[in-house]
């Protein structure tokens, strides 16, 4: 019998759950946060580590569907991982994650995602970081576009921008969204759950002085072409002059004129000092467009991490940017199943963040006695995995090492992605 025995929780105790992480992220959770959680809950993937009858330990995976280079695969979405502050560095974390990662396997999803509140954390047991986002900062005055984007913006006259309340407009935003996440490694498909769960507004758990959820739409005739979800926040000095604010909640198009369109409304807004988009693309194309990106004050921090349950599934489901014939030596202390050589044979057909799967453009992945042409761990891969990371970079941290001359450049040219990966949802 385990010291600490971890078991699936049943719906009655989810908000005793909710206690385990209340505590060990210093936060209190209110019913109403409880009740967006439960909106999305999958109860056969929440478990608990007991203590006798008390949870000690707690932790989750949503069932999701992540955007790759060319494809989609199935994911487990790793959540609510925490131990109580009494109970730590007794190994209840490693159990939660290896009865997660074995649950991966068992629904045969290839690939394990998270948010880490941690980053120290997750590295060991074979996550690698694959996508950073970023926060930009927009006073008033500062969103001036450049020549090229101001054109845009002065062409986006044709599209009509709509207030309207995001509820009443869900089909329109979700139609904008499943367009625009076929180009993009690293978004999650929303299903009506996730929906609920983005569109949720309470009172009680909006930031401090900020509006209830709104939208602006930019359309067309043919429909719907981007979208911004955004608070507001009125604020005068004490000079009398003006100083709201307005949150970028998320911001999404996959059409430039619409982009420029929603930004222009956004960043000239009456009474506005300030524009503050979080969790943005790396690669945002707001960057480009402004005439000064210095004034957007980018501030990047991690994104989403992935940890390959599967290996060669994994590495068969997502499309590659140029042909390649590597072995690959995988290091994993952790699924002896990942570990050993695998030739990675890939057709090149197609660029990176084209849609679809056709057989002509399917890579192989199979196990091989012949030498190795690249060393990298398990983690090193997880982080190249959605088309981002730099293998320069893997290699001079020791996570990755060119065995054959040309391997890794051949390699990184195959797994690289024309837009970076990006997950604007947190989970």
């Amino acid at each position: 019998m385990p010291a600490y025995p971890i078991r699936t929780i049943t719906p009655e105790e989810f908000d005793a759950l909710g206690e385990v992480p209340s505590h060990a992220f210093l936060e209190s959770w209110p019913q109403e946060a409880l009740e967006r959680e439960r909106s999305v809950v999958e109860y056969d993937r929440t478990i608990a580590a007991l203590d006798g009858d008390r949870m000690v330990g707690s932790a989750s995976a949503y069932s999701f569907r992540l955007t790759v280079p060319g494809g989609t695969v199935n994911a487990a979405g790793v959540t609510m991982v925490s131990v109580l502050p009494t109970h730590r560095r007794r190994g209840i974390l490693t159990g939660l994650m290896d009865h997660l990662i074995a649950d991966a396997q068992r629904r045969a999803e290839p690939v394990a995602i998270l948010y880490a509140s941690e980053s120290a954390i997750y590295g060991r047991f074979g996550f690698g970081m694959a996508s950073m986002h970023q926060r930009l900062t927009i006073r008033r005055g500062e969103g001036v576009l450049a020549p090229g984007a101001a054109a845009r913006a002065a062409s986006a006259r044709k599209l009509r921008l709509r207030i309207a309340e995001p509820v009443q407009v869900r089909a329109e935003l979700a139609k904008v969204f499943d367009a625009a996440m076929a180009a993009r490694p690293g978004t999650l498909a929303r299903d009506e759950r996730w929906w609920d769960y983005i569109l949720w507004d309470v009172a009680a758990m909006r930031p401090p002085g900020m509006s209830e959820l709104r939208c602006v739409l930019a359309e067309d005739d043919a429909g719907p072409r981007g979208y911004a979800l955004y608070r507001t926040r009125m604020e005068f000095g004490d000079d009398g002059i003006a100083a709201g604010a307005i949150l970028v909640r998320e911001l999404v198009s996959g059409d430039p004129v619409a982009t420029a369109a929603l930004w222009t409304d956004l960043l000239n807004r009456d009474l506005v000092e300030e524009v503050v988009a979080r969790m943005r693309p790396i690669d945002d194309p707001l960057l480009a467009m402004l005439a000064d990106r210095r004034r957007a004050r980018p501030a990047p921090m991690e994104g989403l991490w992935v940890r390959l349950v599967d290996v060669p599934a994994a590495l068969s489901q997502r499309r590659y940017a140029a042909a390649a014939d590597i072995v690959l030596e995988v290091i994993d202390p952790v699924l002896a199943a990942n570990a050993g050589r695998w030739r990675l044979r890939t057709p090149g057909h197609g660029a990176a963040g084209t849609a679809g799967h056709g057989a002509a453009g399917t890579a192989g992945c199979e196990r091989t006695d012949q030498p190795a042409d690249v060393r990298l761990t398990v983690q090193a891969l997880g982080a190249a995995y959605l088309g981002g990371a730099s293998f320069g970079q893997l290699a001079d941290a020791g996570h990755a090492e060119e065995l054959t001359p040309g391997s890794q450049a051949a390699l990184a040219a195959a797994m690289s992605s024309d837009r970076a990966p990006y997950c604007g949802m947190m989970f």
